[in-house]
């Protein structure tokens, strides 16, 4: 991959000397979904695909943006005394946006930088294409410009460009979980304090299968800040009774007992899906770790009924590939993933049946939905790197 990023560089900028490569994950999350920016646990592992960048300084005080999965768009110019959110700069707003929060954190970027991207994350697929871009380039940032920002740092410097540059009021784990990756775990994080572990994730003769639904996602971002909005509001209904700082600071039991004060029928669903999400997440891991893949993979299941019926985030595409895949032999588990609205699944399936999952889940998804979905088995790698 690095000669090919070479090669298309010098086509590109005209040279390439000098020039440095690097490479940041995609991530998948397992279990505990919507559940970040409600103070709960997830459990995501980053991914052996993901984007890859070539780099290196220039004297012109620009920002030059080229990507190889948008190649008629060309280099795009950014001054870096304009930083500023535009809706015609696409893609580029996110990169820009990490530079943005690094220079309000105090890490002034003195000098201008030429960077080729390429994704080989499926586009819209909800496997954090514009998160491994965001923690790709401040980890760039930080090397080229020897800022010595630690992993956790550069995530939440990214999640503070995607909240507050490009205005998508995402949780964190997207960004963690890509900076913090390591190969063959997942991260066990709890969102309220940003403490975590990591734990092995021993499928044994299985593998994560991704499905992705090829759906545009039009409504995920809209749909993902109303949801985060009524949680917020049963939040606070519930702050009125029992003192909690988040969603996540209440058991089921006391849900249960105190659900009543959540004014709003809607609200109350959505607050019982994070209570119950961050419940089903903790189990899932400590049933992982006691080797229990079986119900670790019934807890997956579960997870998808409360997003589809309490959060109402999957929609017709997401549920018709996990009920075939709940359908399959050799399945343990299948649920959505991500921000919902489109995007992707996640399966775990038994080696020896993932042809057949994958040749009879297609089949059913495009006999209902009219388009064909992709899929893609997928291995646990390292957070970013220079390559």
């Amino acid at each position: 991959m690095r000669e090919v990023l070479l090669d298309e560089f010098k086509k590109v900028y005209g040279d390439n000397d000098g020039v440095r490569t690097y490479f940041a994950p995609g991530r998948v999350n397992m279990i505990g979904e919507h559940t970040d920016y409600n103070g709960g646990h997830v459990f995501p592992c980053a991914l052996t695909i993901g984007t890859y960048a070539a780099v290196r300084k220039n004297k012109d005080k620009l920002l030059r943006f080229y990507s190889m999965n948008f190649e008629s768009l060309g280099i795009i110019n950014v001054s870096l005394g304009n930083l500023k959110y535009d809706e015609k700069d696409e893609w580029t707003n996110y990169p820009k946006g990490v530079i943005w929060a690094l220079e309000e954190k105090g890490y002034k970027v003195e000098e201008g930088v030429d960077i080729l991207y390429f994704g080989n994350i499926p586009n819209g697929s909800g496997l954090s294409s514009s998160a491994s871009i965001e923690v790709l380039t401040g980890y760039i940032i930080n090397d080229l410009f020897d800022f010595g920002i630690d992993l956790v740092s550069i995530a939440l410097l990214s999640q503070k460009a995607e909240n507050d540059f490009v205005g998508v009021n995402s949780g964190i784990m997207d960004q963690f979980a890509i900076a913090m990756g390591k190969k063959d775990h997942a991260i066990f994080l709890d969102t309220s304090d940003l403490s975590y572990e990591y734990a092995p994730l021993k499928l044994k003769d299985a593998k994560i299968v991704i499905a992705a639904s090829n759906k545009k996602r039009r409504l995920a971002d809209s749909k993902y800040n109303e949801r985060r909005s009524e949680c917020e509001t049963a939040l606070r209904d519930l702050k009125e009774v029992v003192d909690i700082k988040s969603l996540g600071d209440l058991t089921i039991e006391e849900f249960e007992e105190y659900k009543h004060h959540i004014k709003d029928d809607i609200h109350r669903q959505r607050a019982k899906h994070a209570v119950y999400e961050n419940q089903r997440t903790i189990k899932a891991v400590r049933e992982l770790k006691n080797n229990n893949i079986s119900e670790f993979g019934k807890l997956m299941n579960e997870s998808h009924v409360s997003l589809r019926d309490d959060y109402e985030v999957t929609g017709i595409e997401l549920d018709t590939l996990v009920e075939a895949a709940w359908k399959q032999e050799g399945v343990i588990g299948s649920r959505m993933t991500g921000a919902g609205f489109g995007g992707c699944t996640v399966s775990i399936v038994k080696e020896d049946k993932i042809d057949a999952f994958i040749e009879k889940v297609g089949q059913e998804y495009k006999d209902k939905i009219g388009y064909a979905a992709d899929f893609y088995v997928v291995d646990i790698g390292d957070g970013p790197k220079e390559i």
